[in-house]
């Protein structure tokens, strides 16, 4: 790994001894400051150097890195050389002198020790490494995807099969690999009819002439195809459910109303042939059906029907979505039944018909400490706290869910202190997409720290109540700190 350091350090000229150090990385030489800096700042990567001489070409290398990860993460530097600074040296137990070109990188992750980078040293590897301390390294920086050409963004770790056909078909065809997740490439997704990963499409001279779909997905597969490249292949058509043989009534547009009232006790299920829950429920409902229709007291049967071949009825009834479940009783809709998705909470439910539990509120409908925030009112909220720490999430994302109550909580802890704020705001809102965009959200969830609405930071701490709570009690412990040293001059 170090033999790009090699390279990088070929250049400096022996008699060069005086180190010019950017304003961005924080030069160390007090363990007390050290510390300090460690519990102030949550993304630190330290460079540890035998000597002054051996630490000039890497510290011009991590200018340019500390320009790129501003507000995200913190670069810093220790003379191991320095008489003053070989104590701090010791104390965190670093050694640059063992190192083949005298320099040695560790990072610090919450004011704890994370680990020694060992990754690629340049620009694009240390500020992937920077901009997410545990992610996985870059894709290219990964032996079996050399032959892979990648695009001047974020990859994705694809098939082995794409990297494999990459290799062997070097020098005749370009595979290319591109990240289309954060929202700012929302044109390209469209444009592309991008809607699930990977998406395969296929170009020639430049422009984009169709997917790669229904074919196979083995390096031999995708050499074959491109030997001589086709339209999608059509799917072989699903036999309709309707069509099957099951205990549940299809119904449709013409013979609904009736069979709703000839049946005093009906769930009916609107379902669409593309719908994935669909097809993970239908199993459980016929199920159900069949053991409704064997019984001799059986407490209704189970209907279902196409909403999307039987538009009269979808429409009449405002079905949004799929599945939808409704309750029918003595021919009248009396419930929509969100929570029935199994044979045995289907069977129960009919046993004992009960208005299902009200929804969940959203987060922004609770009443909690935390403020929500849309893109008109973002920044006049925020210029007016000190400390605002800011969650950018989206409804749907299961690890917003997770941190979500432990965010509100730690709200809670701090509703009195008028400088401080917890705040969110919903990326899934259309009103909130350029807001998202423009505050570097590429993933959810994504914390800011905010300092009098001015961004500073971004907190890749703990996402339980703790680490939340700890970061905003640092920042206000700072805070008397100053205030203390102020009287103390006066």
């Amino acid at each position: 790994m170090w033999f790009l350091w090699l390279l990088l350090f070929a250049v400096l000229p022996a008699c060069l001894f005086s180190v010019k150090v950017s304003p961005l990385i924080e030069k160390i030489s007090d363990h007390k400051d050290f510390k300090k800096l460690l519990r102030t700042r949550n993304n630190v990567l330290v460079l540890y150097s035998k000597s002054a001489a051996a630490a000039e070409n890497p510290l011009r290398f991590l200018s340019d890195v500390a320009q790129e990860v501003k507000g995200r993460g913190t670069i810093a530097w220790i003379d191991c050389g320095d008489k003053e600074s070989r104590k701090v040296c010791k104390k965190m137990k670093a050694d640059p002198n063992s190192k083949e070109k005298g320099v040695e990188l560790l990072h610090y992750k919450d004011g704890a020790f994370h680990t020694e980078y060992n990754r690629a040293v340049t620009l694009k590897s240390v500020v992937a490494f920077l901009k997410d301390p545990e992610g996985a390294p870059l894709w290219e920086e990964d032996p079996e995807a050399k032959d892979v050409v990648h695009v001047d963004m974020s990859l994705l770790r694809m098939m082995p099969s794409y990297q494999q056909a990459a290799t062997e078909l070097k020098g005749t065809y370009v595979l290319a690999g591109m990240n289309v997740h954060s929202t700012e490439f929302e044109k390209i997704k469209e444009e592309y009819n991008v809607r699930g990963y990977p998406t395969i499409c296929y170009f020639e001279k430049g422009k984009f002439l169709f997917h790669y779909e229904n074919y196979g997905a083995t390096a031999k597969d995708i050499a074959e195809w491109l030997q001589n490249p086709q339209l999608p292949q059509p799917q072989a058509p699903e036999t309709p459910w309707a069509d099957e043989e099951n205990a549940v009534y299809h119904l449709t547009d013409e013979d609904f109303d009736k069979f709703i009232k000839e049946h005093s006790s009906v769930l009916v299920m609107f379902h669409a042939p593309w719908c994935g829950h669909c097809k993970k429920m239908k199993p459980e409902y016929e199920m159900a059906a069949e053991m409704l229709h064997g019984a001799s007291d059986s407490p209704g049967v189970l209907a279902a029907i196409d909403a999307t071949v039987n538009k009269a009825v979808a429409e009449r009834f405002h079905i949004s979505g799929f599945p939808t479940l409704k309750y029918f009783q003595d021919g009248e809709e009396k419930y929509t039944l969100p929570q029935l998705r199994t044979k045995k909470k289907i069977i129960d439910w009919l046993q004992n018909p009960q208005a299902p539990p009200p929804p969940e509120p959203a987060w922004e409908e609770k009443l909690t400490s935390v403020i929500h925030l849309a893109g008109e009112d973002f920044r006049e909220s925020l210029k007016k706290k000190k400390h605002a720490l800011v969650m950018f999430y989206a409804p749907w994302c299961p690890h917003c869910k997770n941190s979500i109550p432990h965010f509100t909580t730690a709200a809670e802890l701090f509703k009195e202190d008028r400088k401080i704020a917890y705040a969110a705001v919903d990326c899934a809102k259309e009103q909130n997409h350029d807001l998202c965009k423009q505050e570097g959200v590429d993933g959810y969830p994504t914390f800011n720290y905010y300092n009098y609405g001015k961004f500073v930071e971004k907190y890749n701490g703990e996402r339980g109540e703790s680490g939340f709570a700890t970061f905003m009690r640092t920042l206000r412990e700072r805070d008397h700190e100053r205030v203390g040293k102020k009287k103390d001059e006066l």
